[in-house]
C-alpha cells in the first residue's frame, strides 16, 4: 500500500470487516490453519450478506431464499471440510478414542450422520430465515391493499419498513451465522488433537 498501510475508499469500509472476520470467526474456531480458510470465508460472508441485501430492493432478486443456492453453499462447506480433513477428524467418528469399543459401534453412525447433517442444516437455516422474512414483508406490503383506507394502510407501512430494517440485520446476521458455522466446521476438520494428555 501507498498510504502507509491504510486502505483507501472501498477498501476502508472493507478493511475492519475482513479482519473481524480473520480475528474473530477465523482464528478463534481454526487457530493455525486459518489462512488457507480465509479465502473462502470472505468469499462467504460478503456473498450471501450483498445477495441478502440485494433480495431486499425492489430488484427483489431473492437469490438466497432460493433453496438450490443454499445447497450449493452448503455443500461446498461441506466438501472442503471433508477434503482437508486430517486423519484424527475421521478417527473421532469412525473410531473415538477414550470410548468402550462397543459404543464405538453405535456411536460411528450417528457421528457419520451428523457429518451430513450440519451442511444440511446450514442450507435450511439460510434459506428458511430468508424465505420467512420476505413472506412477512409480502403479506405486510398487501396488508397495505386490504385496508386501503388511509390508517390501515400507513400502519402497514410502518410495519414494513420496520421490518426491513429488521431484514437489513438479519442479512448481516446469516451471512455472519453461515460463516461462522463453516469455520467451526473446518475448525472441527483440521484440528489436532493431542492424545497423551486425554
Amino acid at each position: 500500500h501507498k498510504n502507509g498501510m491504510i486502505a483507501k475508499g472501498v477498501g476502508r469500509f472493507f478493511e475492519p470487516i475482513v479482519l473481524y472476520v480473520r480475528d474473530e470467526i477465523a482464528i478463534p474456531n481454526i487457530e493455525k490453519h486459518h489462512r488457507r480458510f480465509m479465502g473462502y470465508l470472505l468469499t462467504l460472508f460478503f456473498f450471501i450478506w450483498f445477495l441478502n441485501l440485494l433480495g431486499l430492493t425492489p430488484l427483489g432478486i431473492n437469490v438466497t431464499g432460493n433453496i438450490a443456492i443454499t445447497f450449493c453453499l452448503a455443500l461446498i462447506t461441506f466438501v472442503i471440510t471433508n477434503v482437508t480433513a486430517k486423519k484424527e477428524y475421521w478417527k473421532h467418528i469412525f473410531w473415538m478414542p477414550g470410548v468402550p469399543t462397543i459404543m464405538k459401534f453405535a456411536l460411528a453412525p450417528i457421528e457419520l450422520l451428523g457429518v451430513f447433517i450440519k451442511p444440511f442444516s446450514l442450507m435450511i437455516r439460510l434459506y428458511a430465515n430468508i424465505s420467512a422474512g420476505h413472506i412477512v414483508l409480502m403479506s405486510l406490503v398487501a396488508l397495505i391493499f386490504i385496508f386501503k383506507n388511509w390508517i390501515g394502510s400507513s400502519l402497514s407501512f410502518v410495519l414494513a419498513f420496520s421490518i426491513s430494517i429488521i431484514e437489513i440485520l438479519v442479512a448481516l446476521l446469516q451471512a455472519y451465522i453461515f460463516t461462522v458455522l463453516s469455520a467451526l466446521y473446518f475448525g472441527f476438520a483440521v484440528e489436532e488433537h493431542d492424545h497423551e494428555d486425554h
